[in-house]
């Protein structure tokens, strides 16, 4: 038997729910209300999430979901549902992806 519904918590849940182009409205509205008026986002693009490092010896980072504003700026969406030891630090490294 099938299951009829996903986890939102799970990446694939996560990402199905928000990282499609025919949820793109919902993801948006989701964000909008996280965010403060001066940074609502009224478009966005969703970009690869997978960022190869530029070296061998280097990491890369796949995102949940990455995407890029009508007014050029770019921002990753992470759905973190347990304590990772690292996450500030991970948090960091995959912050400086969009600025590349």
């Amino acid at each position: 038997m099938s299951a009829k519904y996903f986890n939102p918590y799970t990446d694939f849940g996560f990402k199905k729910l928000f990282g499609e182009e025919g949820s793109k409205d919902l993801l948006m509205d989701f964000l909008n209300q996280l965010l403060p008026i001066h940074h609502q986002i009224q478009q966005l693009t969703f970009k690869n999430p997978e960022n190869l490092a530029d070296t061998i010896a280097e990491r890369k980072a796949i995102f949940d979901i990455y995407c890029e504003s009508k007014t050029g700026d770019k921002f990753i969406v992470e759905m973190q549902k347990a304590k990772i030891k690292h996450f500030k630090d991970r948090a960091l490294f995959y912050s400086t992806f969009p600025i590349r």
